[in-house]
């Protein structure tokens, strides 16, 4: 007989712990399936190593930026004591606490590899090769995240290449490194394993940081330059190859070569849904879910699957690849599921209880390269390619009386994208030593669409970095 439930999560990283949570907080009950670590890609090979990697460095800038504070700091970073710091923060890549965490919130977890095998029905098969059948009597949702994305560069399958994993637990700093990707993840890695001592190369096709305002990538360049990474951008990598003597040689499509001792490539990301049965619902192995606004799984025509059982939330769905935002998305999820058990009807509304508008409207990022990058809504680039009429506000961080005070030599420069019919913020980036602070008052300005006149009366206090909105408003002069 089947194991009986109200509600199976398939995926028990931060976005299938949420929905588990929530919906056992909302008087149901909840198993997830994980067949790899719980608490998944973040905890063990994306946000807390890498910021765990990148921490030391950025401190260690943020002394020298100071005359007397950079006399007091001698030597080089130690990369060992960054690795066993980075080892801390994932537990040694050891679950048991957040097993223990499961436990306790009374969400019951199955190891192994959990497929879709018919309405409400998941099979789970254990690493001994039993199976477990489980029922769900009110829904199943997926959220089983995304992997690296390996390119068809020729030669690149041959060489070994390291992905965002593999560049999260490493174990010895190369002394050659080339990043193939000039996103986030390479961006972040690059100064990252240039900090630790690597002599890093960055190859892109496109500019640096394509997703957000292109004066950011071009601060971030200017940085990465500094610490000495050797830029190759708007070029392709065509063809890789690794010698007898373990040599990686890398030949670009402008006719240049470059050799380093390993690869990263930070391309991108596939969805983890190949092998979790999606063909049994009608849907294609391997691809993105498509979702409507409670989430719900809808087939190619754009129909619910099925009568509607099925949910997806976090990367696999595509909305906002972002791990807060799939936890944004799980807490709404679960509540709605819970919601609808009792026989009440989701608020779906935008900004509404079970809906996830953020995703849409209010996005958040900060990128942890040296300067920071924090970003929120719309750019200036997206908001034209939505047909909105906006107007763009810049300002000079470094004339920032307490940016100046924050670190000699401040650079760095922010900008809000305004709706010029309703006078609201619709988007804000700053690039610049620690602006990831400065990001939240602009996420409650967007998600709380707070007039600017009324922004006006958000005094921010003297002397600090936050004073950019007092002359952002002086700027815009309205």
């Amino acid at each position: 007989m089947p194991l009986d439930v109200d509600v199976i999560v398939i995926g028990a990283g931060p976005v299938g712990e949420n929905v588990a949570d929530r919906v056992v907080q909302g008087g149901l009950t909840a198993v997830i399936v994980e067949r790899e670590l719980v608490g998944g890609e973040c905890s063990y090979w994306a946000c807390m190593p890498t910021k765990a990697l990148l921490r030391d460095a950025a401190a260690l800038c943020a002394a020298r930026a100071l005359p007397a504070a950079g006399q007091a700091v001698t030597g080089a970073l130690d990369p060992a004591a960054v690795l066993a710091r980075r080892d801390r923060f994932t537990s040694n890549w050891n679950d048991s606490g957040q097993v223990d965490w499961l436990t306790q919130a009374g969400i019951t977890l199955l190891r192994g590899h959990g497929r879709i095998t018919g309405t409400r029905t998941v099979t789970v098969t254990h690493a001994d090769g039993t199976s477990t059948a489980v029922q769900a009597r009110h829904a199943v949702v997926i959220s089983t995240g995304s992997s690296a994305y390996l390119p068809p560069i020729e030669g690149l399958a041959d060489v070994a290449p390291w992905t965002s994993r593999e560049a999260a637990a490493v174990r010895t700093i190369p002394k050659r490194l080339v990043v193939i990707g000039g996103g986030v993840v390479g961006s972040e890695m690059a100064t990252a394993f240039s900090a630790l001592g690597s002599q890093v190369t960055l190859v892109s096709q496109t500019r640096l940081l394509p997703s957000v305002e292109p004066f950011a990538g071009e601060y971030v360049a200017d940085g990465l330059r500094t610490a000495g990474v050797s830029l190759h951008l708007d070029v392709d990598a065509t063809d890789v190859r690794r010698d007898d003597a373990g040599v990686v040689h890398l030949t670009l499509s402008n006719g240049q070569t470059v050799d380093a001792d390993e690869v990263l490539v930070a391309t991108g990301r596939t969805p983890n849904t190949k092998d979790i049965g999606l063909d049994h619902v009608g849907l294609a192995p391997g691809s993105w879910l498509q979702v409507d606004d409670a989430l719900g799984v809808l087939d190619d025509a754009g129909s619910p699957v099925g009568d509607g059982w099925l949910y997806a939330a976090g990367d696999v769905n595509k909305r906002a690849m972002l791990t807060h935002h799939g936890k944004y998305q799980a807490r709404a999820l679960g509540d709605a599921i819970a919601a609808r058990a009792r026989g009440e009807k989701a608020d779906l509304s935008p900004w509404g209880r079970h809906a996830a508008t953020a995703d849409e409207r209010a996005v958040t990022q900060v990128i942890f390269t040296d300067p920071e990058v924090a970003a929120v809504g719309l750019s200036a680039e997206a908001a034209a390619k939505a047909g909105l009429k906006v107007r763009v506000v810049d300002y000079d961080l470094g004339a920032v009386s307490g940016a100046a005070l924050h670190a000699d030599d401040y650079r760095g420069q922010a900008r809000m994208v305004v709706d010029e019919n309703r006078n609201v913020l619709l988007g804000f980036t700053a690039v610049g030593p620690d602006v990831a602070e400065l990001l939240h008052a602009a996420t409650v300005a967007i998600a709380g669409e707070v007039p600017l006149d009324r922004l006006w009366h958000a005094v921010p206090a003297y002397p600090t970095i936050s004073e950019i909105w007092l002359r952002l408003l002086e700027t815009d002069g309205r």
